[in-house]
């Protein structure tokens, strides 16, 4: 896939609101797979039920792709027009997005797709978070109007692994999808994480080829 660069104002303007006050995630999804590629089991929660403890252990798991260090370990890669189609991955996470991760047959389908790819000789998590960004007007001089024009409607995903009773450590890699650039969404392009650059996980750029 080629590559682009990414601002990084636009993730900082993403960035900012991820506290537990001001976040405006509405929903976690997730499965827990075994080394040997099977889902163990899945999770489905509304994020305003999670408790505060809750609440902040999963803002920093999703915190991490947007934070991480922009056209390094965060790179922005455009998906290929072919890679666009019917029953594509491009088409599954546009339509987990649009129903906010509230429709679990996509999901069972992405955990499944997602398990026969990565590679791992551990038990993970895998993490999706479903997020709505106000994107704030902004006057000729960039000063903020206040009033939003648009939303930007988005997916981070996360890829951690777990111990005990599924308690996730850092995340080894993860994506947001699609990408934000200059107050909009960059519907054809993903962002991909990866906590090791020098050892990536080339199975996310994968998946989206």
């Amino acid at each position: 896939m080629k590559e682009i660069k990414i601002d990084r104002e636009d993730m900082l303007a993403l960035t900012r609101r991820m506290t537990v006050k001001r976040s405006s995630i509405t929903r976690i999804a997730g499965a827990y797979i075994d080394p040997d590629g099977f889902v163990d089991g899945t999770f489905n929660v509304r994020y305003l039920k999670l408790s505060g403890s809750d609440k902040a252990k999963n803002l920093e798991i999703a915190k991490t792709i947007p934070f991480a260090e922009t056209n390094r370990k965060l790179k922005r890669y455009v998906i290929p027009k072919e890679s666009r189609g019917k029953e594509s991955m491009w088409q599954l996470l546009t339509a987990a997005k649009a129903s906010g991760l509230e429709n679990d047959a996509l999901l069972d389908i992405f955990y499944d797709v997602f398990a026969q790819k990565y590679q791992s000789g551990h038990e993970y998590g895998v993490f999706l978070f479903h997020d709505r960004y106000d994107i704030p007007a902004k006057a000729a001089d960039h000063e903020r109007l206040g009033e939003s024009e648009q939303v930007f409607e988005y997916l981070i995903c996360a890829v951690c692994p777990v111990s005990g009773d599924y308690e996730p450590g850092e995340p080894e890699c993860g994506f947001l999808f699609p990408s934000y650039s200059d107050g909009g969404a960059l519907v054809n392009c993903v962002d991909i994480y990866q906590s090791d650059e020098r050892c990536p996980h080339r199975e996310l750029e994968e998946i989206f080829r």
